[in-house]
């Protein structure tokens, strides 16, 4: 049975079959030089979990979320809140996101950004260092294996980190064997669309502990991260809390004061 993300896939590889542009060439010369979200979320300069806020303005399954939002300002919210990081969206028809977002982010403050997309070409890569992000998303579940493998090493030719996304232990290990230092854990099932707030805890065990581990979606209150935090997760990658908060600073300030705890 298909699920969510294969619709969704199946449309930017559509899009990426019709760029025409030279991967090879423009490897050449594109270079990110700017923060790093690897070394921003390993930090040990605070003993809490990391916090990346992100910037969303809609959702396939919920909707319009926030339609007015001002990346800007949210961005200088969550860097004033203690996020580590920062998130955007940047695929239009099915996120409402945009380019413009993530480089008005990028004007307005100097944390690591989360180029939040789906990442099917090598033109996708590029494209991220090119535009100011610092970090591609690399879905475990929508790239075969030598794609995987071939991105992330062009990710970090050119200067990226990238973030490399599992919904389960059999996703993790195709990760660690890609080369993955940065792994997410989405809490969201492919099928359903639905929230599992424990997930995320019984897949980290199939983790080691020299890669960096986020916990992604399902984060809606101080106690979830507190879980995360427990299951020794290093991140957490929070969106749509932030964004509905009538007081997003206060909202990330407390996302980003829980202790981190050693895994075992």
């Amino acid at each position: 049975m298909g699920t969510y993300l294969d619709d969704i896939v199946s449309w930017h590889r559509s899009r990426a079959s019709q760029d025409p542009r030279s991967w090879q060439e423009r490897a050449e010369t594109i270079r990110y030089e700017g923060p790093s979200m690897f070394e921003s979320l390993g930090s040990s300069a605070t003993p809490y979990v990391k916090v990346i806020a992100e910037v969303k303005r809609r959702s396939p399954s919920k909707g319009w979320i926030r339609e007015d939002l001002d990346p800007a300002s949210f961005a200088r919210s969550y860097r004033d809140g203690g996020a580590s990081a920062i998130s955007v969206l940047t695929d239009e028809p099915h996120f409402g996101g945009s380019v413009a977002d993530l480089q008005a982010v990028r004007r307005a403050v100097e944390l690591p950004i989360l180029r939040k997309d789906f990442t099917v070409s090598a033109n996708d890569v590029l494209d991220t260092a090119e535009m100011g992000a610092s970090t591609v998303l690399l879905i475990v579940a929508a790239l075969s294996e030598d794609e995987l493998t071939d991105y992330l090493r062009l990710a970090h030719a050119c200067g990226l980190d990238a973030l490399v996304e599992v919904h389960d232990q059999e996703e993790a290990s195709r990760s660690i064997e890609s080369g993955a230092r940065i792994i997410g854990v989405n809490q969201r099932d492919l099928h359903s669309f639905e929230v599992n707030p424990q997930h995320a805890a019984s897949v980290i065990s199939a983790l080691p502990s020299n890669v960096i581990t986020v916990a992604e979606s399902g984060m809606t209150s101080v106690k979830d991260v507190e879980d995360a935090a427990a299951a020794g997760f290093d991140a957490v990658l929070v969106g749509e809390t932030f964004v509905r908060s009538d007081a997003t600073y206060e909202t990330v300030r407390s996302f980003a004061t829980i202790a981190k705890v050693a895994r075992g």
